[in-house]
């Protein structure tokens, strides 16, 4: 059984690393001289996890914090610093509330990052100074809605992919009554990230030697 789930997620995140929304994007044609460009169609490439592994580290690293605060404050010798140790370092210790902080966390940082690393309007300029459309769409603020739109779908998906592969463990671990047998969280991911980065470049590497690929 633990094999078959270990296939399970290994499988589910190939998938959700390489799965992308293909946006169409069309190109004008314009004439230079005696020569004509654009007129091609393209696609602009929308990954659905974006942010990779970078929500999972956060996450950790915010819900550790509470934790720390906590140890410091049981060594106050005051109550008050004492009783708000304990409550912290106790609420952070019950299973439950720590998988579901986790599993929001990881949401939300999904959003924040692919926020602060993906700009739709940017985009736009950059499809509008090369002469390039979104079918349908108007150029400029339209297209960057649009954009926004549809990296706003695409992440929620992202988001709760991670945020299940986060607390997997936890999850395993409550229904096998294991600490031994898990799988998932950040070295899942990492592991089939380096793997699939590998492949790329081998594949790339061969290309460039006129070698057919070994991937089919």
């Amino acid at each position: 059984m633990f094999i078959v789930v270990a296939l399970i997620v290994i499988a589910g995140v190939v998938y959700i690393n390489e799965a992308e929304r293909k946006v169409p994007v069309a190109y004008a044609k314009r004439v230079r001289g005696n020569k004509m460009y654009g007129g091609v169609t393209s696609y602009l490439p929308l990954k659905v996890n974006q942010a990779g592994v970078i929500p999972i580290i956060f996450a950790i690293s915010i819900l550790l914090f509470p934790q720390f605060i906590g140890q410091i404050l049981t060594t106050i010798k005051t109550p008050w610093a004492i009783s708000a140790g304990k409550f912290l370092m106790g609420l952070l210790n019950n299973h439950l509330i720590y998988t579901v902080l986790y599993f929001v966390l990881v949401v939300v940082f999904t959003y924040f990052y692919t926020l602060v690393t993906f700009d739709p309007k940017e985009i736009s300029l950059n499809l509008q100074r090369n002469g390039g459309f979104i079918p349908g769409i108007r150029p400029g603020q339209t297209t960057a809605a649009y954009i926004n739109f549809v990296l706003n779908r695409i992440t929620f998906v992202g988001a709760i992919f991670l945020g299940l592969i986060a607390i997997l463990p936890n999850i395993l671990q409550t229904v096998t009554g294991t600490q031994f047998l898990t799988i998932g969280g950040t070295s899942i991911l990492i592991v089939v990230s380096v793997a699939i980065e590998t492949i790329k470049q081998i594949e790339a590497q061969l290309v460039m030697r006129e070698y057919e690929g070994f991937l089919k």
